[in-house]
C-alpha cells in the first residue's frame, strides 16, 4: 500500500476533528459542485491564534482526510502562519500528490480553512 494510499485510509476511517464546534468565531463552507464534496470548517481564533479547528463533511475519502489533516495542523497556529498552508503542504501530507482529476478533493478543506480564516462569526445574542 502506498504511503498516499494509507494516510488518507487512516484519516478517513479515524477522522480527527470531525465534530462541530459550538464556540467557533470563524467559519465557513465549501463546496466542489463537481463531485458532490461539501465541508465546513470551524475555528475558534483566540488573540491570533487558533486555539480549536473542527470540520463537518460529506465528502469523499480524500476530501475528509485531507479536513483531518488540516485541522490538526492549525491547532494552536497563528492565524496567519495558517494562512500561508499552501497545495504542497497537503500534498507532503497526504503521502503525495492526489490523482489530477481529485486535486479539488484534496483542496477544498484549504481553500476553506482560507475562509473562514477571514470571515468573523457574529456574536451570539445573549
Amino acid at each position: 500500500m502506498t504511503a498516499y494510499r494509507a494516510i488518507v485510509l487512516e484519516h478517513f476511517r479515524r477522522p480527527r476533528n470531525r465534530a462541530p464546534l459550538p464556540e467557533a468565531n470563524r467559519s465557513a463552507d465549501g463546496a466542489n459542485p463537481l463531485c458532490g464534496d461539501r465541508v465546513r470548517i470551524q475555528l475558534r481564533v483566540e488573540a491570533g491564534t487558533i486555539a480549536d479547528a473542527r470540520f463537518t463533511a460529506d465528502a469523499c475519502a480524500l476530501c475528509v482526510a485531507a479536513a483531518s489533516l488540516l485541522t490538526e495542523r492549525v491547532r494552536g497556529m497563528r492565524v496567519a502562519d495558517a494562512d500561508a498552508i499552501d497545495a504542497a503542504w497537503m500534498s507532503r501530507s497526504l503521502g503525495g500528490d492526489p490523482p489530477p482529476g481529485r486535486a479539488r478533493c484534496a483542496t477544498l478543506p484549504l481553500d476553506t480553512l482560507r475562509h473562514a480564516l477571514h470571515t468573523l462569526e457574529p456574536a451570539s445574542p445573549s
